[in-house]
């Protein structure tokens, strides 16, 4: 595709912000400030982003004529996407308040940016809050049939497409036992039920312990005392061991219960 590269004269301060852009092909009108992701099989085409195509995000889309730099084509189809610099994004509260600093990713919402809350590709980092004038309220249907009123409007978004990794939460229990316990549980697992299961866990080796202990130490003063009652000391191990294993099997399946049920 042949391409121009045009070369916009702007202020100094005015360029420290100001985007630089490459024309792209398309197929559907896009407006501007809508997030955009590369096509399936295509190098030069795009779509408005949605859930769906989060990870192809490429820019936004801005005014043709306003980036410092622009890269441009002959097509009729062809719109200016923003891949640095800052730019007016589309957004909306769909998955929570938007404030200065966070990350904006695509929503359900074609083209339409949201707050990023988990690992998921971005398309930039908000430099303003969403509200105020230019802000309007709609009603989005979720594909279960729930509606939600939504607040659509505009932010400046310092577009650095990158992959946000959610902070996890800081809770008492350590990051490597909250990893046991959700591989375990095959879901994330909260505090409440990982304290329990821990409880659970300390009382059953407190009992385990003491019963192989006095099992051992009685053992040996039997022997001691009389060493033809061998086989009398077998038969109560044999039956000790057993009661270990009863417990043991009891603990960890309470264990497993109280952190997949709770």
């Amino acid at each position: 595709m042949f391409l121009l590269l045009t070369v916009t004269l702007v202020s100094t301060a005015a360029s420290a912000i100001t985007p630089i852009s490459q024309n792209y092909l398309t197929e559907n009108p896009t407006p501007v400030g809508s997030i955009v992701s590369l096509k399936d099989n295509a190098v030069d085409e795009v779509l408005a982003s949605s859930s769906s195509t989060v990870d192809s995000i490429i820019g936004v889309v801005i005014a043709s004529g306003t980036a410092l730099i622009e890269l441009t084509g002959q097509s009729p189809t062809e719109v200016q996407v923003a891949t640095s610099g800052i730019a007016q994004v589309l957004v909306s509260d769909i998955n929570g308040e938007i404030k200065q600093g966070d990350h904006i990713t695509a929503s359900p919402i074609s083209g339409v940016g949201m707050k990023a809350t988990d690992n998921i590709r971005i398309v930039g980092v908000a430099q303003g809050d969403l509200g105020g004038a230019g802000t309007k309220t709609d009603l989005y249907r979720h594909s279960d049939g729930t509606e939600q009123e939504i607040l659509l409007g505009q932010v400046p978004v310092l577009i650095n497409v990158a992959y946000f990794f959610k902070e996890p939460d800081r809770t008492l229990v350590p990051s490597a036992i909250q990893n046991v316990a959700n591989a375990l549980a095959g879901k994330s697992v909260s505090t409440l039920p990982i304290v329990l299961a821990a409880a659970v866990f300390l009382i059953m080796l407190i009992v385990v312990v003491s019963i192989i202990y006095s099992m051992i130490r009685s053992s040996i003063i039997s022997v001691g005392r009389n060493p033809l009652s061998q086989s009398a000391i077998y038969r109560d191990l044999i039956q000790l061991s057993a009661l270990v294993l009863g417990i043991l099997a009891v603990g960890f399946a309470a264990i497993y219960l109280i952190l997949t049920r709770l």
